[in-house]
């Protein structure tokens, strides 16, 4: 896998695939090979008495190899199309009107959240008919800033309640290092994880023909903002980390994921960690004088501080110590959707007391669009009734966009369809400057105050 891995990111910018199939053919035979030489030895090994060799093994290595071949061909795909796809709606969408798509493209657009680094043998400067997110369909979409959020741990049996820390072999993300041809230190280290991904995003960029662009400082967000201003066709990536178990509980981590680009971290993820609690961790706990001490490293960095997943204790300590504006960079609220994925009425206020923004996701069950994923809903009204809610709450200046996009969920359209937001919204009463703020204005405002100068 590793070797395929390789070969396949180095036809991304040669476009000579060639040289991938070279590399399937060359482990079929070697593989082949090697894996009916193993089998023989082992039933020598076995064996009492001498025995000839035989043809089996090399029948059944042939049919083991030709599995794991085709698996990587096709079966990758197919494992990211069916978890990354479209939700069952009551009916479809409505064709946003002039108006909408008139105001759409004046837009700066920021979706706070997607999840398509845990994807690496997708190539995301080309078109895909599955899962959420690429670069043709950001384009589509008019999204000027995507964040790309990095994921390095989850439980194998994963739920929104109560989930202990996976070890390794527990986790599922290890089986998509192996199977996918992550970094052979992945396998071991999430930290590495969380480099390999970012480095992913890197090498798009630089292979995109400056169509794709890292935002590390203040003054890449204003290029890519007067970039655009100048009607060049150019998308923003920030990156970002769900989970700071990714650190290998080293605090010098921190350091070492600012350096390679990472903007925005989330303390916790799906479970309990050394830095404290998730909304579906077994305890739940607070804040600890590691997380302590990892929030102000952030915050002297410029890394903006995202409490998505995060416990109640969590965030009521994180709001205590922050000293800077705080994300929520993918959730729903209770008072429209009631689970303890989503936030209280009290967590909104206290975030947007220092300068915050809530990013409103677009999956079940951040959003009540159906009593269940998978049967037909009205999704784009929750999203719409959440985002209100919070405008009501807090005001219209805390309030933006997190998809959640390519996180193993399905949403009501992908990245090209961020103009049934704005027609969405421009339905229900907003005006074209709320609407501005909402699809992207806050979050612009929000990085522009946190991220570094350098």
């Amino acid at each position: 896998p590793f070797v395929l891995a390789t070969t396949h990111q180095l036809t991304v910018t040669m476009s000579i695939h060639v040289i991938e199939y070279a590399a399937f053919g060359a482990i079929a035979v070697f593989g082949t090979a090697l894996l009916a030489f193993s089998i023989m030895l082992l039933q020598r090994l076995l064996s009492r008495r001498r025995q000839r060799w035989c043809t089996w093994p090399f029948v059944l290595a042939s049919i083991v190899t030709a599995i794991f071949v085709v698996f990587q061909l096709k079966g990758v795909g197919l494992v990211d199309k069916a978890m990354n796809g479209l939700a069952k709606q009551l009916a479809p969408l409505p064709a946003p009107d002039a108006a909408a798509i008139a105001l759409h493209k004046q837009l700066f657009i920021v979706d706070m959240h997607a999840d398509t680094l845990m994807w690496p043998r997708r190539n995301i400067l080309e078109r895909h008919d599955f899962g959420h997110v690429d670069l043709p369909r950001l384009i589509e979409g008019n999204v000027a800033l995507q964040a790309f959020t990095i994921v390095t741990g989850s439980p194998i049996k994963l739920n929104f309640e109560s989930n202990e820390a996976p070890s390794l072999l527990s986790d599922s993300i290890t089986a998509k290092v192996v199977l996918e041809g992550w970094s052979v230190g992945s396998v071991t280290s999430r930290a590495e994880r969380t480099l390999f991904q970012a480095r992913a995003l890197h090498y798009f960029a630089d292979s995109s023909n400056n169509t794709l662009m890292v935002i590390r400082t203040k003054a890449d967000l204003k290029k890519l903002q007067e970039r655009r201003a100048a009607g060049e066709v150019v998308v923003g990536g920030l990156l970002g980390i769900e989970g700071l178990h990714a650190l290998d509980d080293k605090f010098e981590n921190v350091q070492a994921f600012a350096d390679a680009g990472i903007r925005m971290m989330a303390p916790t993820h799906f479970f309990d960690n050394a830095l404290g609690g998730s909304a579906a961790g077994v305890k739940k706990i607070g804040l600890t004088n590691f997380g302590i001490r990892v929030i102000k490293e952030m915050e002297r960095l410029g890394v903006v501080l995202d409490l998505a997943h995060a416990s109640e204790a969590t965030i009521d300590d994180a709001i205590a110590v922050a000293t800077k504006p705080i994300v929520v960079s993918h959730t729903g609220v209770r008072s429209i959707c009631n689970n303890q994925r989503n936030l209280q009425d009290r967590h909104i206020e206290g975030i947007a007391r220092g300068g915050g923004v809530i990013a409103i996701a677009f999956f079940r069950p951040a959003i009540c669009g159906a009593a269940s994923a998978s049967e037909p809903g009205d999704d784009m009204a929750s999203i719409v009734a959440s985002i209100l809610h919070v405008r009501d709450l807090v005001g219209i200046r805390h309030v933006a966009l997190g998809s959640d996009f390519d996180g193993t969920v399905k949403t009501p359209f992908d990245a090209s369809g961020m103009a049934y937001v704005t027609d969405a919204l421009l339905r229900s009463g907003l005006s074209p400057a709320d609407i501005a703020l909402v699809m992207g204005g806050n979050v612009a405002r929000l990085f522009a105050d946190v991220l570094p100068d350098n």
